[in-house]
């Protein structure tokens, strides 16, 4: 093969591998962030050609743990934070009730706009249904932060619910879609404070929420 055919079969070798690469992030990117907002205001979030998705069974909110258990209580607390599949008929408003239904009375609208801080907007719910985009959280480490025990020494009287306590989730959240008939699968590593308060012989309730990667220490 002559010298400039080889060098051209190379090349275009090349510009073929990097377009694979550059559409597989363009996928990722979708996926994560969704389309951007159509200019046209007539123009539906969510087009007709919406890309197919798997047909297993779409996950849906699940309570709460009722527990009288700090730690459990925590756990469930999480993965029902983290756990969502835009597949299901509701939206994020639906995923945040099963955490108010167990709040603090006191606590419920400052705990409201906690919750809203993880879950996905409305209008992104919407565009990542288009991927069918679900997530679930593996949960690695629970532990109370050293900061705590100073934390509930300093708190005035009153301030601190009886059998208040904060737990430190540590996991990795794992999120999935189809875009363009391509599973696509991220995960990241994440950290936030679960404040509940576990009343002897009642079932804890849920208080406050940190901001996600701004744990109590």
């Amino acid at each position: 093969m002559p010298l400039v055919h080889q060098r051209r079969f190379i090349i275009a070798v090349i510009c073929g591998g990097l377009t694979l690469i550059l559409l597989m992030a363009i996928g990722v990117y979708g996926l994560i962030r969704g389309p951007e907002k159509a200019s046209d205001p007539d123009r539906p979030a969510v087009e007709t050609s919406a890309p197919t998705v798997s047909p297993e069974r779409a996950g849906e909110p699940r309570p709460v743990l009722v527990t009288s258990n700090a730690e459990h209580f925590a756990r469930s607390v999480a993965r029902a934070l983290f756990n969502w599949d835009t597949r299901h008929e509701g939206g994020p408003a639906e995923w945040a009730q099963v955490l108010l239904d167990v709040a603090d009375a006191e606590e419920a609208p400052a705990l409201a706009s906690d919750v809203r801080g993880y879950l996905p907007s409305p209008e992104m719910w919407v565009r990542l249904s288009a991927y069918g985009t679900r997530q679930r959280l593996d949960v690695e480490s629970i532990a109370i932060p050293k900061l705590w025990s100073t934390a509930r020494d300093q708190a005035t009287a009153g301030q601190l619910p009886p059998g208040a306590a904060a737990l430190t989730i540590t996991g990795t959240s794992h999120r999935v879609g189809t875009w363009n008939t391509e599973v696509i699968r991220t995960e990241r590593p994440l950290a936030f404070t679960i404040f509940v308060a576990c009343k002897e012989g009642q079932p804890c309730v849920l208080l406050r929420l940190s901001q996600l990667d701004r744990p109590l220490k």
